[in-house]
């Protein structure tokens, strides 16, 4: 009985739709998912015979359980790796800020960690073993909410720079691809957009995390965000929130290079089919956050040090200068540029210097890269396929 009535709907389709292959195609679809796996091999003829490919439809692929090769319709669901051509760019934009909000949020206090075992000279009473032991008295002596300090102002920072990132990135990946190695992905393509993409982020980025940092130390002086924003800009002047851009381009361009490259090359062997998978987007980007974050933990130390210019380790430098050095250079009073910072560190820390903090970071880094791509790759999934479902809404009311 159920045959027969699928026959006769397929009858009243077809007569409906008429010489429109549009309407047609639509029917089919729509009654293959009705009808499911109970007709399966009826429902994979007909459709095959019936249901035309439709021009025009190249920015969304079909994911249907029940698809074939040659059963690619526009009521069927997008295919994730077809989202970013289907994407729009406020979609990208909206996925890269809520992903750094909260990478940034829930990673913080780790953050602060870091930033205080990266000092050159702490203070005896901020010298910590570890990642846990640093966390422990920091909450004993200075109060729970010390390793939050800063945090407003890194999520009013994170939101734009990481709008700017993912937006310039999916759009630069898929030009430069195309370009590269049309139809594939290229590693090239992926590290060159990653570069590009840092470029925006870093610019956004930048004011924030001197205040952060400077927040985030031992014994900090300021008593809020307005504060320690109004003390650097009147002792210092504007160019001081942007004394460490240089520095922090150059660890983040080889930093985000080598973090997107691994993270495409990890997703083609724990995700071939290119499928939202939240668990293979975790584990590379985990992956891939550690790798660069290690490699790049030398220059991280540099540019913590222009940031915060930590006060005991510019005394340190006049104090070790003679008296001719003193009076014809002058005493330092700020640390300025990627090179008198490497000379800085090495002189107060040796070559073991310039990996302060290493463990932190790579600590801080591995779950913050799982969670920003995560979050990212879950939202840029579910605002498309929200946009392609409203889409193919009003497709099927005006055909009605």
């Amino acid at each position: 009985m159920e045959a027969d009535g699928f026959v006769r709907r397929r009858r009243m389709t077809a007569e409906t739709a008429g010489n429109d292959p549009g309407v047609a195609g639509a029917s089919a679809g729509a009654e293959v998912r009705w009808l499911g796996g109970r007709f399966w091999v009826v429902s994979e003829s007909i459709v095959g015979s019936l249901t035309p490919r439709i021009g025009g439809e190249t920015e969304l692929q079909t994911v249907d359980l029940i698809r074939t090769a040659q059963d690619q319709t526009e009521d069927s669901e997008p295919d994730y790796e077809g989202l970013p051509q289907g994407a729009s760019t406020s979609t990208h934009m909206l996925a890269g800020a809520v992903a750094g909000i909260m990478e940034h949020c829930l990673m913080f206090p780790i953050d602060c960690v870091k930033t205080r075992m990266q000092s050159l000279q702490p203070d005896p009473a901020a010298r910590y073993k570890n990642v846990m032991d640093a966390l422990r008295r920091i909450i004993a002596t200075e109060g729970v909410w010390r390793p939050m300090r800063g945090l407003n102002v890194t999520a009013v920072g994170a939101g734009p720079a990481h709008a700017l990132y993912f937006a310039s990135y999916e759009k630069l990946k898929k030009t430069l691809s195309d370009v590269i190695h049309p139809g594939a992905n290229s590693h090239l393509a992926n590290g060159a957009a990653g570069c590009v993409a840092t470029l925006l982020h870093d610019a956004a980025m930048n004011p924030a995390e001197v205040v952060k940092q400077r927040m985030q130390m031992y014994n900090s002086p300021y008593r809020g965000v307005l504060d320690c924003i109004r003390a650097v800009w009147q002792r210092e002047g504007a160019a001081a929130f942007y004394r460490s851009y240089t520095t922090q381009l150059t660890m983040n361009v080889p930093f985000q290079a080598l973090h997107f490259m691994t993270y495409e090359y990890l997703q083609e062997l724990l995700n071939p089919q290119r499928q939202y998978n939240p668990s293979s987007h975790m584990l590379s980007g985990a992956l891939a956050g550690a790798i660069a974050a290690a490699a790049t933990t030398p220059l991280d130390v540099c540019k913590t040090l222009l940031n915060t210019q930590e006060s005991v380790t510019i005394s340190s430098l006049s104090s070790s200068q003679g008296p001719g050095q003193s009076q014809s250079q002058g005493a330092h009073r700020q640390i300025s540029g990627l090179a008198h910072a490497f000379r800085t560190v090495y002189r107060l820390g040796g070559l073991q210097g310039f990996f302060r903090g290493v463990q932190a970071r790579v600590i801080y880094q591995m779950p913050s890269t799982a969670i920003s791509w995560s979050v990212y790759e879950f939202f840029k999934y579910g605002l498309t396929k929200h946009q392609h479902n409203k889409r193919r809404s009003q497709q099927m009311e005006a055909e009605t």
